[in-house]
């Protein structure tokens, strides 16, 4: 079977996903990359009920080289991520908080410094219908070099140099979302500055940026 572990892991943390709360029913999807091919969820199964041999295998380009099953509609997507960086592995969750702030906010704004975690503040990208080219295009413009990013009235995107680093982005992003929410029902949040931001990057906070191919 190809991709063999990099299938099993996606059942892994697609159970995770279920688990913490940041997927429910079939929502949400993962992939991870390994040169030319990409180990992707099937459409329409829930991830805390993934087997590795469901999971498809396709090619960069989108054709499929192994499984049966249908990889899932966001897979342009994923697909659109790894072309334009050297990212290895993208989680998609629908996820309460961050859905939240993505219909209600242009970015989620610097409220903790964890945010240097993601790559600095996480941009909103523009609203497109699920499963679209345009979609994918929007994704990916947003993303830039950051490990996250928020689709309005939709849900959030990590990505990561493997699926573990990918999911905790997305815990991360979950939590700062939260934490965002929940400031704003007590007051104004206190959002720090570029002068800031700047000085945790200093301390080494702010990740690799991954490399930027041509699009």
């Amino acid at each position: 079977m190809l991709l063999a572990e990099q299938r099993r892991l996606l059942c892994e943390y697609g159970r995770g996903a279920v688990q913490t709360g940041l997927v429910i029913g079939t929502s949400g999807n993962l992939s991870v990359r390994l040169g030319d091919l990409v180990a992707v969820t099937p459409g329409g199964v829930a991830l805390d009920r993934l087997e590795p041999g469901i999971c498809p295998v396709i090619d960069i380009e989108g054709h499929p080289v192994e499984g049966e099953a249908q990889p899932s509609s966001e897979t342009p997507l994923h697909l659109a991520i790894y072309t334009a960086t050297d990212a290895g592995a993208v989680v998609h969750t629908h996820s309460t908080f961050a859905t939240v702030v993505s219909a209600t906010m242009a970015e989620l704004p610097p409220v903790h410094y964890n945010t240097m975690l993601l790559g600095g503040t996480v941009r909103v990208a523009d609203y497109a219908t699920y499963g679209t080219p345009e979609l994918a295009a929007n994704v990916r413009a947003a993303l830039g070099d950051r490990r996250a990013v928020l689709l309005a009235n939709h849900g959030g995107v990590t990505v990561g140099d493997d699926l573990a680093q990918a999911f905790e982005a997305t815990r991360l992003l979950e939590w700062l979302c939260e934490v965002y929410v929940r400031a704003r029902a007590v007051g104004e949040p206190r959002v720090l500055t570029e002068e800031e931001l700047a000085a945790v990057a200093r301390r080494g906070m702010t990740p690799a940026p991954f490399s930027r191919r041509e699009s």
